[in-house]
């Protein structure tokens, strides 16, 4: 995966520059932001109970080492996990997904409100990405026609490659 030479090494700029375009097309092949969402969503839920987070307003404790401190602990692990299953299982995506947001939901009355509610928004923003994450479709090219800036131009294309469901058939773009 990672191809380097000791020529890429004694031209740094060069070497940077191709570790962000894989990490760039890495990227575009799974559901990558969902991910990173869903393992920061975890991260306050599994924070806040611990006992060198004491928190108190007015004499009220809002960090419990009860059911609440294991149940923040559970929920915080399993939303960080499933944050790296998305980046790197992205075939479940739509369990993960759904099981992002249950866990989130299920943070606000089991762990402190969610880690105060730092980890439930981004918790459901990145199951609701996962579940709406679709991997990106490879489309032949169609004879020798070529689109804007030299990609593939279908009957259902937008002349750069995407299908826009029917939007450009042959009788529009003429």
């Amino acid at each position: 995966m990672w191809k380097k030479t000791a020529a890429s090494w004694s031209r740094p700029g060069e070497a940077i520059a191709a570790a962000r375009w894989e990490f760039r097309v890495w990227r575009g092949t799974r559901p990558f932001w969902a991910g990173l969402l869903t393992f920061v969503g975890g991260l306050p839920i599994l924070y806040f109970p611990f006992p060198y987070a004491h928190f108190s307003l007015g004499g009220l404790g809002l960090a419990l080492s009860t059911t609440a401190g294991a149940g923040s602990l559970l929920i915080g692990s399993l939303l960080i996990t499933l944050g790296f299953t998305l980046w790197f299982q992205q075939q479940v995506r739509i369990f993960a997904g759904v099981a992002a947001i249950l866990l989130s939901l299920l943070s606000v009355p089991v762990a402190n409100f969610g880690g105060f509610f730092l980890g439930v928004l981004p918790g459901l923003i990145g199951g609701s990405l996962a579940c709406a994450w679709a991997p990106p479709s490879v489309r032949p090219e169609v004879g020798g026609d070529r689109g804007v800036g030299g990609h593939a131009l279908g009957a259902e294309g937008d002349g750069v490659g995407r299908d826009i469901g029917g939007l450009a058939g042959p009788g529009l773009s003429e």
